[in-house]
């Protein structure tokens, strides 16, 4: 496995690491503070083609790989993880399945927007009861005539009620089926619900302990009413088909987690080489040495992870392990990163205006979101055969 970058894919990383410290940075204190979505910087990052990096040219996308996508992801999770999560659940979530399943109406309606950035799109799949346990759904989807009539609501969506939100896609319960050993389950599909549309109440903003930039909801969705034709995708499949969408997300919230990671350890190299104490740079004490140190060996770690992961993606071979595993260490890797930063800066790591401050705040989440780390554990033993 090669882990160089090639010039194109260093090009790319470059110009979207100088945006985040240019644009992103500067105004990652305001938003934080004000709990909102910058619309301004993601029509930026539209812009520059950053919700179009894995699709087709031919659709208005950029016609590079999910790796690009994840370089981007890192480049941004730097220095505010809000805005590098917008764009891995913009396009992981909000677009995929819909590029991947969607008719060629579903995809010549909503697609253009999204590419360009010029709107955002949800992935409704986690309940109060229901997540890792789909089964648990409880949101229903009735086929009444040329209509599906949903009921029900859901929780923690991402993107979901922001200025240019324009859709949402939920997962259903859309009738049962009976397997052949006779047990019977839910059937569950995809169904896009169109923002704005009759009976569809975005909730409030959650009063979230980090990610504040990031926008997340709850939805409720009482006697909705949307065209049969907006089943994305074969009725039935619709969570195995988040599934794949969901395997591919960990790659990019890997390379999110990555970059936090890497932020930290910037702040911290920074700050222990001008921080001067008893007349010396604090970095020459041992202890604070090594603890920089450590953070560099994690953020090794989870870059060789991910850069792992998505290469077998890209190439086709089966990458379900190696996302687990690279979700596993770097949200793991950011959450010490952080700690250790906020450590070494002392008092001013506990400001909030101080990224590593944000970043302490933020990164637990990358141990939760996208399947928490005991899941990746699930799915790691089950890999290796050792469950059922």
């Amino acid at each position: 496995m090669n882990y160089d970058l090639t010039p194109d894919e260093q090009e790319l990383y470059d110009r979207v690491a100088e945006f985040a410290d240019t644009v992103v940075a500067p105004a990652a204190y305001e938003y934080d503070t004000q709990r909102r979505l910058p619309v301004e910087i993601i029509a930026q990052m539209g812009d520059m083609g950053l919700f179009g990096l894995p699709f087709p040219k031919e659709i208005g996308g950029q016609g590079r790989s999910y790796f690009d996508l994840c370089l981007a992801v890192e480049a941004l999770g730097r220095v505010d993880q809000s805005i590098g999560v917008t764009l891995e659940a913009g396009v992981g979530l909000g677009m995929m399945s819909i590029f991947r399943y969607g008719t060629e109406a579903q995809r010549a309606e909503f697609l253009p927007d999204l590419i360009a950035g010029r709107a955002l799109g949800g992935f409704g799949l986690t309940e109060a009861s229901a997540g890792s346990d789909a089964g648990a759904t409880k949101t229903t989807a009735v086929l009444d005539g040329d209509e599906w009539v949903i009921n029900g609501s859901k929780q923690f969506i991402t993107n979901s009620g922001s200025p240019i939100t324009k859709l949402v896609t939920i997962i259903a319960v859309t009738g049962e089926r009976t397997l052949a050993d006779g047990t019977v389950k839910k059937e569950l599909s995809s169904i896009i619900v169109p923002n704005g549309t009759p009976g569809f109440e975005v909730g409030p903003a959650y009063d979230k302990v980090g990610w504040n930039t990031s926008d997340t909801h709850p939805l409720t969705f009482t006697d909705v009413r949307v065209p049969k034709e907006n089943l994305l995708g074969e009725r039935g499949r619709g969570y195995a088909n988040f599934l794949q969408a969901l395997d591919e997300g960990r790659i990019a919230f890997a390379a999110l987690a990555t970059g936090a990671a890497q932020g930290c350890l910037e702040q911290a190299l920074r700050y222990a080489k001008e921080r001067v104490v008893f007349g010396e740079p604090i970095g020459r004490n041992q202890h604070i040495a090594f603890k920089i140190a450590r953070m560099q060996a994690r953020v090794h770690q989870a870059r060789l992870a991910w850069h792992d992961a998505a290469r077998k993606l890209d190439a086709g071979k089966p990458f379900k392990l190696e996302a687990s595993i690279a979700k596993m260490v770097s949200g793991e890797a950011a959450m010490d990163n952080a700690r250790d930063a906020t450590q070494i800066f002392g008092g001013y790591g506990f400001m909030n205006e101080n990224v590593v401050a944000r970043h302490y705040r933020d990164s637990k989440i990358l141990e939760i979101g996208e399947g928490t780390t005991e899941v990746q554990m699930m799915v790691i033993t089950r890999e290796l055969g050792l469950t059922a």
